[in-house]
């Protein structure tokens, strides 16, 4: 049985014995409904002792270790430790979380307390400073902080009769805080002469400036203000550790084993010695009390919990009862009856009762104890113990049998035969021991084929045999009882085992992750009858797999609630429960076991909410069984964001080439171009890897995103405007509701999300700060005030804005595997869901956190990929499309059934008012009706139903369909193919905008006499543009290969185009259709150009480091230039068509004769006179200036020379595209930069008259045109120039003040820091009056 599935039985916690009382105070309370709250381990306890019934609170995933009970007495505040320890906010009723504060503490939360009306909460952090911080608790907002002190704080009060008042204290210190506005600050206490300075354990704040402290030496001091006024000495014979306040007065409980009762004016009342009482017992120690009416609850040091009734205080009444510290490795259960014993090394062991809830038994003895086994007729208890010596009791009674040391080592396991007549005894000198049971525990065989401690072992249901697990992972058979070793295959086979708890073995080889070496499964239990195991581990994590399990990182399901590590696990006698142990946390958990035919009927209880999925059934490794991915969608998952030098980066790089800058600095530099250029028009949308990133604006224009530009689109004027604030690829696209403003993430370190306005294109807002390497998602709330947004960090962390203040509300990490949509709720703006590769979440705000719950699925199947979601009619109602092609219906949580709407995946979704819309790789855009129940109507997108204004020509039929939206009476459609297509409902498309799809384009042409250019790129299509205003596509043709260039000849009829298998073509200009083709190179042809004039001959240039020079007019090769040391990048012809000039990656500038292709060696001075037909070089003295300072990590990809030889673009990996005055002599010219490509500009050619600069992006797979613009043209754009025009000093000194005055453009404030300038105010100075808000007539 090779299942790697998850098994469908469950586990779900009933029990947990035992009370966190070492190391913590102050952590027992009554809540409203009389029920008592603590915590222990990692789970928040809620006890009823009326029903004698607990409930549990999963938030957290470390240590509890401290707790606040709200003034209402209904919510709790629980801190926890880790490296990122964060506060739960819960209600005791309910046991869900209501708020999570996290992000400020490091190491662990030390104290928690509530303010009087319950607003405002004060948290105390375990980090260096202490810090102390003060949250608005419901928003999740952090209100102040401050460093608490340098040594541990160990309590910390609101003053309830004054408010912004606090107190706290701890070693050696008392502390009095005022909160005034976002600022604390503190006062120390002065000791003076009345009292000692002394470390204070607990405090209560009274009227009129008075707290009354517990000191350690057991008096308590009383404070008026700052000033010790008067001690009650004697008040405990010990440290008092806890004091509560309530109507009636003061209790305090202390080292000593007393509670002391005050009045409200400290006088003394009452004492009650509880180490005097029946349950007493010396050396109890009081950690907390909590007093309420008649009633005293009292928590000690060893893990009990007591109820005093004021009137019989002699009888106190214990509660519950737990280890004391010490690791708790021991466990048994009984064979016949509901019983489980423990052990630990507090030596008790202890015997439970799993019906009753209760301890029903317990002994000391003289040694820690690590393990422990009851006999198989329940009558004899064997526990080992950490010297190396065993006891057996008489389970009856608790008397011994025996004692037998006959090791120095732990003992770590002891079993008995399943006939009753033998034990093994495992002890960590390597041996394991079998005594005879019958003969008085006499020892009758040794084991000794192990090299290391022995750590599980079972015995074989005839008792024969006995296999071991040890130290160093090794699996050994024994024959019993001679314990003689037993290597022969054939006779193992046949062995049935009457257990299994072993970690080894063929079995149990899927508990293992896949690549893991490390023993860290502490235990395991099968339960054979069910066919599931449980395992243990040291990550606090109890596991829940099919039995047997055979392959390596099967699936599970997990449980959390131990902090630390779970020392061992065993199911009941009749498999029942499953009964979990902590190591550090020294508590039994008693889990009740759900077989699979129950959960079916429990399926209307919502599932445990918690922070950490504790019912996962993800494993190790999650790829194990699922269905194919789609092609399309494993393609996109494999994509990386991440880039090795970001746009960030430049300042500090700058910073470090500045030495070299110095000696260049000193020349005089040419000054930058006068002519600038504007970005007039983009082909190409984002489509291969981003879904829904296409709008209808409010007035009709459409919206998307290509490469770092937001373009908006006018199709009747067939115009384009840009947003150009982003500096590295955008992502993702959202509208706000109103359909003016949109959102917009980008890649980048700290990358940032922009909110802009479609009319003005003038930023609104930008949020960064949270999330790194990209923002792959975003949306908008309803109302528009909140936006939503997910990182492509390895958390995929989920952020909540209120973006107009640009304020991080709520975040959490989303999922491992990538997120592709984020929908927030439009009927409750504190819902969302996310949806992504095998995911589909429902999150709900909870202060600074936000709490998911996985869909649940039921017997409808497992959770598939999800590519779109929307919400529905209702705010419960969730649709969500699925790689396979079927919507899913979510009503809350639950999958409630499915419709196959498309072939393969289901990538976009669009609710109407009445109905939706979804559109899928099969190329359909289907409409539907408000349930899904019926389709009304399907468009496909085809050629065959193109409308004749179309601006282009569809690739092919039925494109993958990435992105739908509605409006103006049409459907609009972007395409995995960088098509945007607009559907009339009646049928016809018009297809508005295009560009190449995925894949880079590095080929570029402008044709000699015509407004047009070629593009040839790798996703194997060639393409003819028009460049004149009606911008469209007038031919395309695909290619076997993809290509990295071309060019047309010199008469403009003929194209010649090199593709990446070392082939090349030349196709008729017009028809694209083939001419001649060759291959002669294996390597990629890099470059491609037509010798000038007649167009005699053509230079192919390829990655193998050759130039052949083909005569066009015969066909044939007529000569090779060689002597490259590295592939060639750039080549030109001189004007007589007889000289090449090639540029290598090894950045050499060679020169070769034609045709033959002779070297030869021309000097610099040379090289300028020569006259060039074209100059697209980017080495040689006469462009040293357009290399950049940091020029060892950026290349400069492309450069093109205007006609007139004044004006020199160039493109770089950095994604600027730059101007250069012409010859650009000296180094670190200055230049005007434009950023509006992503990564890097591949290519850039000026049109034959110089009327455009074009431009293609490499990885971004965009053609953009700009407009070239004389000097004296700029003045009426003064508003959104991008271009550096004084370019900042990082590109080199000037040469004097003077001119730099001269050249400040004061319209725009240069950040150093930011790549482009930016406009708008940034959130957090934007004036708070209304007038932020344009749009006065709107109602918001």
């Amino acid at each position: 049985m090779a299942d790697r599935s998850a098994p469908s039985c469950h586990l779900r916690l009933e029990w947990v014995y035992g009370y966190r009382g070492h190391q913590c105070r102050n952590n027992l309370y009554y809540t409203a409904a009389k029920e008592i709250v603590y915590f222990v381990a990692g789970v928040g306890v809620v006890y009823s002792p009326r029903e004698h019934r607990q409930k549990f609170y999963l938030g957290h995933q470390d240590d509890i270790i401290s707790l606040a009970l709200h003034p209402e007495r209904v919510l709790v505040a629980t801190g926890q430790v880790g490296k990122e320890p964060y506060i739960c906010v819960w209600d005791s009723y309910t046991v869900q979380t209501v708020s999570v504060l996290k992000d400020v503490h490091t190491h662990g939360i030390a104290c928690l307390a509530f303010d009087l009306d319950g607003q405002r909460l004060v948290s105390v952090g375990l980090d260096s400073k202490n810090t102390v911080c003060v949250w608005d608790w419901r928003k999740g907002k952090l209100l102040s902080m401050a460093p608490g002190h340098t040594d541990r704080i160990f309590d910390i009060s609101w003053d309830l009769y004054q408010p912004n008042k606090l107190v706290s204290c701890g070693v050696k210190h008392i502390k009095f805080w005022s909160l005034c506005g976002n600022s604390l600050t503190p006062k120390r206490g002065v000791f003076g002469k009345t009292g000692d300075l002394q470390t204070i354990l607990c405090l209560a704040c009274a009227r009129d400036e008075v707290t009354y402290s517990g000191a350690l030496n057991g008096d308590i001091y009383v404070w008026k203000g700052i000033n010790l006024v008067r001690t009650i000495q004697g008040a405990h014979a010990a440290g008092i550790f806890s004091m509560n306040a309530c109507e009636e007065g003061f209790a305090t409980g202390g080292r000593d084993g007393c509670v002391r009762l005050w009045d409200l004016n400290f006088k003394p009342i009452t004492v009650i010695d509880l180490r005097e009482t029946d349950q007493g017992y010396k050396g109890l120690s009081v950690r907390s009390v909590c007093w309420r009416g008649d009633h005293i609850l009292v928590g000690t040091q060893d893990s009990e919990i007591f109820e005093i009734v004021v009137h019989e205080r002699n009888k106190p009444f214990l509660l519950m009862q737990g280890h004391c510290e010490g690791e708790l490795w021991a466990l048994a259960v009984h064979p016949t009856k509901p019983l489980a014993m423990t052990g630990s090394d507090d030596r008790s062991v202890r015997i439970w009762s799993l019906i009753d809830h209760a301890l029903i038994a317990r002994c000391n003895m003289e040694e820690p104890i690590r393990c422990a086994a009851v006999s198989t007729d329940g009558i004899h208890l064997a526990l080992g113990m950490k010297d190396g010596s065993f006891t057996v009791l008489r389970v009856r009674d608790m008397t011994e049998v025996v004692h037998i040391k006959d090791r120095k080592e732990a003992i770590h396991e002891l079993k008995y035969s399943p006939d009753g007549n033998f034990l093994a005894v495992g002890s960590n000198d390597s041996s394991v021991d079998i005594y005879g049971v019958v003969q008085r525990y006499k020892k009758v065989g040794e084991c000794v084929g192990s090299l290391s401690f022995i750590t599980h072992m079972d015995w074989s249901s005839d008792s024969k045999y006995l296999q071991t697990n040890d130290g160093n992972g090794r699996r050994l058979f024994y024959r019993m009882p001679g314990g003689k070793e037993v290597t022969n295959k054939e006779e193992l086979k046949g062995i049935q085992w009457a257990s299994w708890t072993c970690v080894s073995g063929l079995e149990v080889n899927g508990i293992w992750p896949k690549y893991s070496d490390i023993n860290d499964i502490n235990s395991v239990d099968a339960n054979f009858i069910g066919q599931v195991m449980v395992t243990a581990d040291d990550y606090g994590i109890v596991k829940l797999f099919r039995y047997p399990c055979l392959r390596k990182g099967a699936k599970f399901k997990k449980y959390l609630g131990h902090s630390a590590h779970v020392t061992n696990v065993r199911w009941s006698h009749d498999h029942q429960w499953v009964v979990s142990i902590g190591g550090a946390d020294h508590s039994v958990f008693q889990w009740k076991f759900v077989p699979d035919r129950k959960l079916k009927d429990n399926l209307h209880i919502a599932p445990q909410e918690s922070l950490v999925d504790s019912n996962s059934d993800e494993s190790d490794s999650d790829q194990s069984d699922v269905p194919e991915l789609d092609s399309e969608i494993e393609q996109e998952t494999q994509i990386t964001y991440r880039r090795q030098v970001y746009k960030e980066d430049l300042p500090q790089l700058k910073e470090q080439c500045k030495e070299k800058r110095k000696s260049a600095a000193s020349k005089r530099r040419e000054r930058a171009p006068g002519n600038s250029i504007r970005l007039h028009f983009v082909h190409g949308y984002r489509g291969y890897d981003c879904r829904s990133n296409l709008f209808y604006t409010q007035t009709g224009e459409i919206v998307y995103h290509v490469a770092a530009v937001g373009v908006v689109y006018n199709r009747q004027q067939n115009t384009q405007r840009f947003y150009l604030g982003h500096d590295d690829d955008i992502l993702c696209l959202a509208i706000h509701p109103l359909k003016d403003y949109v959102a917009t993430g980008q890649v980048g370190r700290d990358s940032s999300i922009h909110i802009w306005d479609t009319e003005t294109i003038k930023p609104l807002s930008v949020l960064k700060g949270y999330h790194q390497y990209g923002v792959c998602a975003v949306d908008f709330s309803a109302d528009g005030k909140r936006l939503a947004s997910v990182g492509i960090d390895d958390n995929h962390t989920i952020v909540l804005w209120d973006w107009k203040k640009g304020e991080k509300l709520s975040a959490v990490r989303g999922s491992k595997d990538k997120i592709f949509v984020v929908k927030i709720n439009p009927y409750m703006p504190d819902k969302l869901i996310t949806v992504g590769i095998k995911h589909m979440k429902f999150w709900r705000r909870a202060g600074g956190g936000l709490i998911g719950r996985k869909g649940c699925i039921g017997a409808l199947g497992r959770t598939d990929t999800m590519m779109c979601a929307v919400y529905g009619w209702t705010e419960e109602m969730a649709f969500s499309g699925t790689s396979t092609g079927d919507v899913c219906i979510w009503r809350d949580v639950f999958l409630i059934k499915t419709v196959k709407a498309h072939d393969g995946p289901v990538f976009s979704m669009h609710a109407l008012e009445k109905g939706f819309v979804t559109g899928g790789k099969d190329g359909v855009v289907a409409l539907w009706d408000d349930t899904f129940e019926r389709c009304l109507k399907t468009y496909a997108i085809k050629r065959a139903a193109l409308a004749p204004g179309s601006k282009g020509l569809l690739l092919e039929d039925n494109p993958s369909i990435r992105a739908i939206s509605l409006g103006h009476g049409h459907i609009l459609v972007g395409t995995k193919n960088g098509e945007i297509l607009e559907v009339d409902k009646s049928g016809p498309i018009t297809l508005l905008v295009q560009g190449h799809m995925e894949g880079e384009v590095w080929g570029l042409a402008t044709h000699p006499h015509l407004p047009i250019c070629a593009t040839v790129s790798d996703d194997k299509t060639l393409r003819i543009w028009d460049l004149s205003p009606s911008h469209c596509m007038l031919a395309v043709r695909k290619l076997k290969k993809g290509g990295r260039c071309c060019c047309f000849s010199p008469d403009g009829k003929a194209l010649a185009v090199g593709l990446n298998d070392g082939s090349f073509l030349i196709v008729n200009a017009d028809t694209l259709e083939d001419l001649v083709s060759f291959q002669h190179r294996k390597d990629v042809i890099s470059e491609i150009r037509f010798s000038p004039g007649a167009g005699k001959y053509l230079a192919v240039a390829s990655c193998d480091n050759f130039v052949d020079i083909y005569n066009v007019m015969s066909s044939k090769r007529v000569g090779i230039c060689k002597g490259a040391s590295s592939y060639i990048t750039h080549m030109d012809w001189d004007i007589r068509g007889k000289l090449l000039q090639v540029n290598t990656g090894a950045k050499e500038q060679l020169f070769f004769e034609a045709p033959r292709g002779k070297k030869q060696t021309i000097p610099s001075l040379e090289v300028e006179k020569i006259g060039w037909a074209s100059w697209t070089s980017v080495l040689g003295s006469c462009c040293e200036g357009i290399w950049p300072i940091i020029g060892e990590v950026t290349d400069v990809t492309a450069s093109c020379l205007t006609s007139d030889s004044k004006v020199l673009a160039t493109g770089d990996d950095f994604g600027f595209v730059k101007l250069f005055r012409y010859p650009a002599k000296g180094k670190f010219g200055k230049f005007k930069r434009y950023v509006a490509h992503s990564t890097h500009v591949t290519n850039v050619r000026w049109t034959y008259d110089d009327s455009l600069l074009v431009t293609v992006g490499g990885a971004d797979t965009s053609l953009m045109l700009w407009t070239y613009e004389m000097e004296g043209h700029r003045d009426s754009r003064q508003c959104d120039s991008e271009e550096s025009d004084l370019d900042s000093e990082e590109d080199g000194g000037y040469d004097s003040d003077v001119t730099r005055e001269n050249e400040i453009n004061y319209t725009i404030k240069a950040l150093s820091t930011n790549i482009r300038p930016m406009f708008g105010i940034k959130p957090h100075l934007q004036q708070k009056e209304p007038t932020l808000d344009e749009r006065q007539g709107v109602v918001r």
